[in-house]
């Protein structure tokens, strides 16, 4: 395995986590979500051109 793909392993573990499905999170709406899966296209564009 590669540093990449324990990255990108990681994050998406961090993406689900971060749905707001339980009780004291359903106030945070979306929005850690969208940061972490912002995060993870980011990465994953830039595996797909090398630069990682």
């Amino acid at each position: 395995m590669t540093i990449s793909t324990i990255l990108i392993i990681i994050l998406i573990l961090i993406l689900v986590g971060a749905l707001p499905t339980w009780p004291h999170s359903r106030n945070w709406s979306y929005g850690p979500t969208g940061v972490i899966g912002t995060i993870l296209l980011i990465v994953i564009i830039l595996m797909l051109m090398r630069v990682i």
